[in-house]
């Protein structure tokens, strides 16, 4: 049984206290806090990094899709709304599921169940990292693209989304590098920094930085500084 930190965001006590009810049946659901407007839950979320959020639409000031665009790392997301008409614009954005208000028990559980099976895959899919030889589907737009892992040259965060380098091409995904690096394989990509992850293979040159930090030109032209600490473990990692 899993663990999932949760945080529950509506601008309406009774309407938060609902979902509080509702997961007392669900005990490996775990509510760490609870906000009413967006600037409340964007600091709650970037300081508790929960795996769910329960999020209204219509607040104050700003939306809840208003606070998915601001967030660096979304976690995953259930809206709970008193409108319906915001269900295809919510499942475009990843939503796991659309909750409309009142909240009825037998649609709560068949909610938790879909959260708990999203989960569960995203466990095991952890478990085991990617071979590089492994082939991925990449889907940006109307393009797509079936390609090698060993491709893939750099990985950089987009603010809710990722952009990998391959060939010519600058797909993006919306997967966070904390998400990606959890399933890439460490012996070939390397977090170089808050927003980069490169493939090793693709180190032409290492130049000396300032504060004794690294700077790393890759065979395809990108130019990628080390943070300091990872500056310290890369050396550590190809140390004899």
């Amino acid at each position: 049984m899993g663990n999932y930190r949760t945080l529950i965001i509506d601008d309406e006590r009774l309407a938060r206290e609902e979902v509080r009810r509702a997961l007392e049946h669900y005990p490996e659901f775990t509510i760490i806090g609870e906000a009413n407007n967006v600037e409340v839950a964007k600091k709650l979320v970037e300081k508790e990094q929960p795996d769910l959020i329960f999020l209204d639409i219509h607040m104050p000031g700003k939306s809840g899709f208003d606070l998915l665009e601001e967030l660096g790392t979304v976690p995953e997301v259930v809206f709970t709304t008193a409108y319906d008409q915001y269900a295809v614009q919510a499942f475009e954005v990843n939503a796991l599921d659309y909750l409309v208000k009142p909240l009825r028990e037998e649609r709560f559980a068949k909610t938790i169940e879909k959260v708990k099976l999203e989960f569960k895959k995203q466990e095991e899919e952890q478990k085991v990292p990617l071979a590089s030889h492994q082939k991925i589907f990449i889907k940006d737009g109307e393009k797509v693209y079936f390609i090698a892992l060993a491709e893939v040259s750099l990985i950089e965060s987009m603010d809710n989304y990722a952009r990998l380098y391959f060939g010519d091409e600058k797909p993006m995904i919306k997967r966070s590098l904390n998400q990606l690096e959890k399933r890439l394989d460490p012996a070939i990509f390397f977090r170089a920094n808050r927003s980069q992850i490169i493939n090793t293979e693709y180190i032409k040159e290492i130049q000396p930085y300032f504060n004794n930090k690294l700077r790393l030109v890759l065979t395809t032209g990108e130019i990628v500084d080390l943070s300091s600490r990872q500056s310290v473990s890369f050396k550590k990692r190809n140390s004899l």
